[in-house]
């Protein structure tokens, strides 16, 4: 004789869910969400395109009138982009320190990518002693201001690691472009705790069955990880790749500190600050150069918009 009580449990266990997700989704397709999601739509966007057409404007119109009174006006003219960009006065030569903001950009994001993407893997699926103890300590770093490490990490690059009169690491002693490497190896360690953490909750969630018959085929570790992991992580490394990439393109404190003001090593963010003038009234500068400062990030947030809500939902649900 069978009883249909364990199944309704089970019914009420695989349903409920179900029906809770549907009530959400419900919601977000009101037209209540959908008018609210336009609104808040028009008001990131709003302020942009402002600066997009007062980049195009005058210096005389962009000082005496609204960007919104070129619809009753409309003057252009690229002398804005001409200035900041070709120019070999103090205002000009953005296009070098575009170039710097690059150098700086690409390796700070691989290099986290790469390195947070190992240890995750380590911490989901290999089994070693503190392993646990090493993830909350990865985790409690988050909490730590960057700005508290900025004096240990200048002193650990100017004067090295000395314990007990012996010095464990050199100096650096490094000029001119070598300075790129200080710059990368700070935002490395500011991106690590939250890149392991982001993608640990994702590795973790991968199919156990899957690694087992791996396991079972004689894969090695770096073999499931270069197979089988690294393609179906691909969501979470774009979203911490976007972010990663936006805070490091539009930092100024870091790059700053350890990469210097000089033309060759500042970046873009370096010279906007300088754009604004002595008194801060050169605003056709800055229309023009934040306006090319943001092209970039806005490729590469288009660019990998489809993988940014998967990664975004990583590890928040299961099955």
């Amino acid at each position: 004789m069978t009883t249909t009580t364990p199944t309704a449990g089970v019914g009420a266990q695989t349903t409920e869910p179900a029906t809770r997700v549907g009530r959400v989704r419900k919601r977000l397709n009101s037209r209540t969400a959908t008018l609210v999601s336009i609104v808040i739509a028009l008001l990131w966007t709003v302020p942009t395109f402002g600066l997009f057409i007062s980049s195009f404007r005058p210096e005389d119109q962009i000082k005496t009138t609204g960007w919104w009174t070129f619809f009753s006006d409309p003057q252009f003219t690229l002398d804005n982009y001409q200035e900041v960009l070709f120019s070999t006065g103090s205002s000009g030569q953005l296009a070098s320190y575009f170039i710097n903001s690059l150098a700086i950009t690409i390796p700070s994001v691989l290099f986290p990518l790469a390195f947070a993407a190992l240890a995750a893997y380590a911490l989901a699926w290999m089994n070693f002693k503190g392993r646990d103890l090493v993830y909350i300590g990865i985790f409690a770093l988050q909490i730590v201001p960057l700005q508290m490490a900025l004096v240990p990490l200048l002193r650990f690059f100017s004067t090295g690691v000395t314990v007990g009169g012996f010095q464990i690491l050199p100096a650096w002693d490094l000029v001119d472009e070598q300075k790129f490497a200080q710059v990368w190896f700070a935002h490395t360690c500011f991106a690590l705790p939250f890149a392991v953490f982001l993608l640990h909750n994702f590795i973790s969630q991968l199919p156990g069955d899957l690694m087992e018959a791996a396991r079972v085929d004689g894969a090695s570790h770096p073999k499931i990880f270069r197979t089988i992991v690294l393609p179906l992580i691909t969501p979470a490394l774009a979203a911490f790749g976007i972010f990663q990439f936006l805070w490091v393109w539009n930092d100024l404190l870091v790059a700053l500190i350890f990469a210097g003001g000089g033309d060759e090593t500042a970046p873009l963010t370096v010279r906007l600050a300088e754009l604004a003038g002595t008194r801060g009234n050169e605003w056709q500068r800055l229309t023009a150069g934040a306006f090319v400062s943001i092209v970039v990030p806005l490729i590469v947030f288009l660019s990998l918009q489809r993988f940014f809500v998967r990664g975004l939902l990583a590890g928040s649900v299961k099955g």
